[in-house]
């Protein structure tokens, strides 16, 4: 094996502990919970928090130690057809609707794992090839991208509890009156967005920078809030068909929609659940765990429309992609109600965003070489992208090029809308 150089130990010191940061936080997310709670898969879209931990290691072990250190042996072999996610190339695997039925390996037996995964990989890390050290980057995107998975995913799995049980005990909500709506013109012209490759790490779907032409438009300086969902339900919006996508209405027909996932009435009143219980609803906050179906419908109601997410990117880049309300700690995850200020708010953190713009590549796209080519292009097909991260987002993760994606019709992400408008 290599020796490794003084500056080949350093770098693999920050990496070191860059990895066990993020992969401490999994472990974190999911201490509250007994075995069955890490078991149980609530709907095919969500996975259950086991699947989740033993996914993230299943990469690591596969693409970094498997492939990159000679003379390792893999933990179980059976696993990698439990817990490949869609890698084609990397063989059969386990039928996603099926991964709540893996009562087995147990819980214990997968962060005992991910624990001789850790020791292995970091030991490694000071003689590993810079393709291997690549991939250990887009390993820890990816870790956190299941964190933030984890948490959705276990709040749709205690939405269905009739107990309404609580993860976390709930902190004391920010009372606060949202600030006045109000449109802030963005950019036109000939803008570049995508991501820029000195900047460091991205996603292959973020690429490569292009210019786009804007026309003159305005954007909402805030999110929507839940009060003013309130006044779109009050105005009968989920039951106007005018308002309303034909794929849409279908979708709010046949699944009777009638509020956001997880709000809930009880004499008269409107109250969500979270990982904190059943709470009041929260006039003041972003209103979340919206459709773009529902997202596209109160655009149309509320005169305007969703952003291209051209018009997003132009807008969010003079932002600190870290700042906002994301996630630091493991506990409770709500949405915060926006601080006063001027310009645009909360362009990172608290909901994701959805836009109007499909989920397609940009001009010039190509999949990255090997099984990780498989990770964001494939999936370039009948998807909305949605901007700017939430209150679930690990901070540190975000970045103004960062493309999330999902079906018209999910909604168990932490998914609102801020509004758009031609000059």
């Amino acid at each position: 094996m290599p020796v490794a150089t003084r500056a080949g130990t350093i770098i693999s010191s920050g990496l070191a502990d860059r990895y066990q940061t993020v992969r401490a936080l999994s472990v974190a997310i999911v201490a509250p919970l007994s075995d069955a709670d890490a078991t149980v898969q609530p709907m095919d879209d969500a996975s259950p928090a086991k699947w989740h931990l033993a996914h993230t290691t299943w990469f690591f072990e596969t693409f970094i130690l498997r492939d990159h250190v000679p003379g390792y042996s893999v933990f179980d072999e059976r696993f990698a057809y439990l817990f490949n996610s869609y890698y084609e190339v990397e063989g059969p695997r386990h039928a996603r609707p099926r991964r709540g039925m893996l009562t087995r390996p147990s819980l214990e037996t997968v962060l005992d794992w991910r624990g001789r995964v850790d020791e292995a990989l970091v030991d490694a890390l000071p003689y590993l090839p810079t393709v291997a050290l690549d991939l250990i980057e887009l390993g820890l995107a990816h870790e956190q991208q299941h964190q933030e998975l984890m948490l959705t995913d276990l709040l749709a799995l205690f939405a269905e509890n009739p107990l309404q049980p609580m993860l976390w005990q709930p902190t004391e909500p920010r009372s606060s009156t949202p600030p006045a709506l109000e449109w802030i013109e963005g950019c036109h012209g000939i803008v570049e967005i995508g991501h820029d490759p000195v900047e460091g790490f991205a996603f292959d779907c973020e690429g490569p920078r292009h210019p786009v032409l804007l026309h003159r438009h305005a954007l909402a300086n805030r999110p929507v809030t839940n009060g003013e969902w309130l006044s779109f339900i009050a105005d009968e919006g989920y039951r106007r068909s005018e308002l309303w996508l034909s794929d849409g209405w279908g979708w709010v027909q046949a699944q009777r929609v009638e509020a956001p996932l997880y709000w809930r009435q009880a004499d008269g009143d409107w109250h969500d659940f979270g990982l904190d219980g059943l709470r009041p609803v929260a006039v003041a906050s972003p209103v979340t765990h919206i459709s773009y179906y529902e997202a596209d419908a109160y655009a149309r109601w509320a005169g305007a429309r969703l952003p291209t997410e051209a018009e997003w990117e132009s807008a969010g880049a003079v932002f600190d992609p870290a700042s906002g309300h994301q996630l630091d700690e493991a506990g409770p995850v709500r949405p915060h109600a926006a601080r006063g200020g001027s310009g645009l708010l909360q362009m990172f953190g608290d909901v994701w965003e959805w836009t109007g713009s499909a989920y397609l590549p940009y001009p010039g796209f190509r999949p990255a070489e090997g099984a990780v080519g498989e990770y964001n292009g494939k999936f370039m097909s009948g998807q909305q992208v949605l901007r700017g991260g939430s209150c679930a987002t690990p901070r540190g993760h975000m970045r103004a090029s960062y493309r999330n994606f999902f079906y018209p019709h999910q909604r168990w992400q932490f998914t609102g809308l801020r509004l758009a408008k031609d000059l």
